[in-house]
């Protein structure tokens, strides 16, 4: 069992559709047949969406993600037409909604790694690979790759794992130009922001980017694939401080891992393995949490939150 533990209605706007309530964002549609993308402060942990939400996240990781669409537009179109509010909009939705292109999305979440970690890990102890892909002996967790490798995997409902896949299942779901595309993407994406996350002192261990075509391209040759969805925040990456770097051990990040490490704690008096819904955080961990996000997007931006 997993999901919501409170599913939250949706908010009613003059001249918007509701479409979809997600684990962290709410999506609409406008009379021109936009996308209205709102960034809540909903946060979600094994499978399931807790009660509790952490202030400002959702502003954060708007904010985070034009920062970096800018940064990357050379590389990679994106989907954000505006941030301005749709009209009769909750004031609370300033600085969490993006206007966006309506796409097609690829069905597969497409995943880099630089770094080994996560279900990653899991793998290589396996069989020595991650979706298929041979990795040398001796790793540990947190080891740095050889080099960066694109490690897709498919979408889950809310409350579901998603899942690692092969490349070859990418062809097999997308079309063989259309997956090379997407590994060449995700690649340059995750490269550039690499690069630019080491010179502020993070690594960027990992990430996954969602991937659109715009609806009059679908299907047609040397279609260019347009970045969508939310990109290189906390909830997307696994962002490290580089002076803590350690392999052999869980890495410090700037995500819900405080979130996480709290929910298995026995001070959460929860049972992973139970069919009960995690217990409400505790004030300090949201705050702490809270603290996380913002202190992931000063170091990137080099610009005060608040």
């Amino acid at each position: 069992m997993s999901g919501f533990v409170e599913k939250p209605e949706p908010v009613e706007v003059p001249g918007l559709q509701h479409l979809h309530t997600g684990k962290v964002r709410d999506l609409y549609r406008n009379e021109r047949g936009e996308l209205v993308m709102v960034a809540s402060d909903r946060i979600s942990a094994y499978d399931w969406v807790l009660p509790t939400e952490i202030p400002e996240k959702g502003k954060i990781l708007t904010q985070l993600s034009l920062w970096w669409f800018d940064l990357l537009a050379d590389l990679v179109p994106n989907h954000v037409l505006s941030t301005e509010l749709p009209p009769g909009a909750p004031a609370d939705w300033e600085g969490r909604t993006l206007v966006c292109r309506s796409l097609r999305m690829v069905p597969v979440e497409c995943v880099a790694r630089g770094y080994l970690t996560g279900s990653g890990l899991a793998e290589y102890r396996e069989s020595r690979t991650v979706c298929g892909i041979a990795l040398p002996e001796g790793l540990t967790d947190g080891s740095e790759l050889p080099s960066p490798i694109f490690t897709p995997a498919t979408k889950a409902e809310v409350g579901e794992h998603d899942e690692n896949v092969a490349y070859e299942e990418v062809v097999h779901r997308v079309g063989a130009e259309p997956a090379a595309q997407l590994r060449q993407a995700t690649l340059a994406v995750y490269n550039r922001a690499r690069e630019i996350a080491r010179a502020r002192g993070i690594i960027l261990a990992d990430t996954k980017f969602e991937f659109g075509y715009a609806e009059a391209t679908v299907g047609a040759e040397g279609a260019e694939p347009v970045l969508a969805d939310e990109v290189l925040t906390p909830d997307s990456s696994r962002f490290w401080p580089a002076d803590q770097w350690q392999p052999g051990r869980a890495q410090p990040s700037f995500d819900k891992q405080y979130v996480r490490d709290w929910l298995t704690s026995p001070a959460s008096g929860w049972d992973r393995t139970a069919e009960q819904p995690p217990p409400p955080l505790p004030a300090e961990v949201v705050e702490r949490t809270r603290a996380k996000y913002a202190e992931a997007y000063e170091l990137l931006t080099g610009t005060s939150w608040r």
